[in-house]
């Protein structure tokens, strides 16, 4: 195995490393609302995928954290994979995180090891995927995204994506797509509409779908619906709460006569 930059260390599962077809690199740090890690945690789940590498960083967070099992863990990213199955011949590098890095350098550090290790298995494209925020619920969240080559972003409005057409995304999601760019490997980050006040299932739901229609593989979606229908309820329950406090009747699923678009990326 190749040494880890400082502060870093991977240790990948034991035996010898799976053979993979030009896979996929699809990230889901923690963000606001969870919208991308939940959406590559239901992946992980209904794939099968398994176990590559986990990543650990001085530069994530000072603690341990308790997993279902009892077991206590120190916080750390996790890369799997998944070969495809019989309805696809599609690989698939997936990487799920506890924290991202606490600093710039360290973001910077952080990237490039993950595109080490997906340049192993001669990765064609990185997804990363993340929320942008509105400040505002609304009935059905939209997509949005960018990318480091024209030929992807003309592709965006067959798959009803909104292409950005400025500001920024800051932190791991956008780093790994412009640091991929300069390997000369295609990087795309979608977007999820989330109002950044809940942890947005509908939103992680409706940005898996568009990713599955790109990279053409399809999975069980019933468990994340389920999630997302609870979002939905919790949703109209705080707009209930606030059109109480604001001697308001309630507006549902429309953000007419609401804030403006923050367009806060996360």
């Amino acid at each position: 195995m190749l040494p880890s930059r400082p502060g870093i260390n991977v240790i990948y599962s034991s035996g010898e490393l799976p053979e993979l077809k030009s896979p996929y690199l699809i990230c889901g740090f923690p963000g606001s609302g969870y919208v991308g890690k939940m959406a590559v945690d239901h992946l992980i789940e209904e794939l099968h995928a398994q176990h590559l590498a986990d990543i650990y960083s001085t530069s994530f967070p000072p603690q341990v954290l308790i997993r279902s099992d009892g077991t206590a863990d120190l916080m750390k990213n996790t890369i799997f994979y998944s070969k495809g199955g019989s309805s696809t011949d599609t690989s698939l590098l997936l990487l799920t995180g506890d924290s991202q890095p606490a600093n710039p350098d360290s973001e910077y550090l952080l990237a490039e090891e993950i595109l080490d290790i997906a340049a192993r298995f001669n990765t064609s494209h990185v997804f990363t995927l993340a929320a942008y925020i509105t400040g505002v619920f609304v009935e059905k969240p939209r997509i949005f995204g960018t990318a480091t080559d024209t030929d992807t972003i003309k592709s965006f409005g067959e798959r009803n994506i909104s292409t950005m057409d400025g500001g920024s995304i800051t932190g791991m999601n956008g780093l790994i797509i412009g640091s991929a760019k300069l390997r000369g490997v295609k990087g795309t980050c979608l977007l999820g509409e989330t109002s950044g006040y809940v942890v947005d299932a509908k939103a992680s739901k409706s940005l898996l779908e568009t990713l599955l229609s790109i990279v053409g593989v399809s999975v069980d979606m019933k468990n994340l619906e389920k999630r997302a229908k609870d979002t939905e309820m919790l949703i109209q329950t705080i707009e209930q709460q606030m059109a109480g406090r604001m001697g308001q009747p309630q507006q549902q699923g429309s953000a007419t006569n609401r804030p403006s678009d923050m367009g806060y990326i996360s």
